[in-house]
C-alpha cells in the first residue's frame, strides 16, 4: 500500500475551512493509502506565539482530528516533536537547498515582506517541510495550492539528495501531489482565505447558536443591496458554502431564490446554518467526549508516535549509512 503523509499546524479547534480544504480528504485516503498525520508543533515556532498555550493548541488539534474521523486504527496520528528525526533530517537536507530556492518561495516573500529582521526559521521552513515527508519516504502528500510549490521543492531535494549520496537507486521518493476538491476556503469575510488569525472562519464544534452568530453577518454578493435586487450565486460566497454543505437539491433551490430576489440573503444564510448543524454535529458531539477524556487522546498521539519514531529510524539509517557518517556502537 503506498504511502502518505500530511501535516497540520496546532491552531488549535479545527475550523471548516481546513475540513473542507483537508480533513475530509485525510479521512477518505485511510481507505487507499498508509496514513501518517502529523500536528507540525515545531512549523508553529517559526514566527512570533504564544509558548504557554503552544501544548493545549496541539491537543485540542488532536481532539479536533480525532472527531473528524482520523482513525487511529487506519493511521498514525501524532506531534512533530515527539519524534526527534524530523529536525535530524532537516538539517541534513540543508546540506544540499540551495538558499535560491528558499529564497523564492511565494510565503516566504509573503511572510517577510513587512519584517525589519528575518528568522532564519522563515526562510528554512520548506526544508523542514520536506524532511516532514522525506522522513517518511512517503509516495503521496495531500496539498492545498498554496503547497504545491513547498511540494515541488520537496521533490527537487529528494532529487538532488539522491543524485549525491544515493546515486544507483534513488533513496527517496519523490512524493505527488494529491490536491484536494475544495482548493480555496474563502472566509467569511469574502474575500480573504478562512484563517483563524483573521477571525473569519467557523469551528466545526462550535454551538448551532454560534454558527449562526458568525454566519448571519457574513458577506454575499455585492451586488444585492436589498431583499428586492437579484443575486448571482456564483459570486456569492454563501452559495460557495452551500456547495459544501447542503444537498444538490438545496443548493439548485438556492440559485433560483437568489436570482428571482425570490429570497434575502438571511433565508438563504438559515438554510446553511441548519445544512452546516446537519453536517458538523456528529464531529462535535465526538470532540466533547475526547475532551473529557483526555487520557484516550494522549493514548492514541503516543501510539502514533512510536509507529512514526520506528519508520523513522529506519530512514535514517539509510540516509545516515549512505551520507558517511560514523555508526554507533
Amino acid at each position: 500500500m503506498a504511502r502518505v503523509f500530511s501535516g497540520i499546524q496546532p491552531s488549535g479547534e479545527i475550523h471548516i475551512g481546513n475540513w473542507l480544504g483537508a480533513l475530509r480528504n485525510w479521512v477518505a485516503l485511510q481507505d487507499q493509502y498508509e496514513c501518517l498525520y502529523c500536528i507540525v508543533d515545531q512549523h508553529a515556532i517559526t514566527g512570533r506565539y504564544d509558548a504557554t498555550a503552544l501544548a493545549q493548541r496541539t491537543r485540542e488539534m488532536a481532539i479536533g482530528l480525532l472527531a473528524a474521523g482520523v482513525d487511529p486504527a487506519r493511521s498514525a496520528l501524532f506531534v512533530q516533536s515527539h519524534v526527534p528525526a524530523h529536525t535530524t533530517l532537516s538539517w541534513l537536507l540543508t546540506t544540499v537547498t540551495p538558499l535560491g530556492e528558499l529564497e523564492r518561495m511565494t510565503q516566504y516573500k509573503d511572510k517577510t515582506q513587512r519584517l525589519e529582521s528575518i528568522p532564519a526559521g522563515i526562510l528554512c521552513y520548506p526544508i523542514l517541510m520536506s524532511a516532514d515527508i522525506l522522513l517518511y519516504r512517503a509516495d503521496a502528500v495531500p496539498v492545498g495550492e498554496d503547497q504545491i510549490q513547498h511540494l515541488e521543492l520537496t521533490r527537487e531535494i529528494a532529487r538532488r539528495w539522491n543524485h549525491e549520496f544515493s546515486p544507483a537507486a534513488p533513496f527517496f521518493p519523490e512524493p505527488q501531489p494529491i490536491v484536494t476538491g475544495a482548493k480555496r476556503i474563502v472566509g467569511l469575510d469574502g474575500s480573504a482565505k478562512m484563517s483563524k488569525s483573521l477571525g473569519n472562519t467557523i469551528g466545526v464544534t462550535e454551538s448551532p447558536e454560534q454558527i449562526w452568530e458568525k454566519l448571519r453577518p457574513a458577506m454575499t454578493d455585492p451586488a444585492r443591496v436589498t431583499k428586492k435586487d437579484p443575486g448571482t450565486p456564483e459570486l456569492c460566497n454563501i452559495y460557495a458554502l452551500h456547495r459544501h454543505f447542503s444537498p444538490p437539491e438545496t443548493q439548485e433551490h438556492v440559485a433560483v431564490q437568489c436570482r428571482t430576489a425570490g429570497w434575502g440573503c438571511i433565508e438563504c444564510k438559515r438554510v446553511l446554518a441548519d445544512n452546516m448543524v446537519t453536517t458538523l454535529t456528529p464531529i462535535r458531539a465526538r470532540a466533547l467526549e475526547l475532551a473529557a477524556h483526555p487520557e484516550q487522546v494522549t493514548a492514541v498521539l503516543a501510539a502514533g508516535a512510536e509507529t512514526a519514531r520506528r519508520l523513522a529510524a529506519e530512514t535514517m539509517r539509510g540516509v545516515s549509512d549512505r551520507m558517511g557518517f560514523l555508526p554507533e556502537g
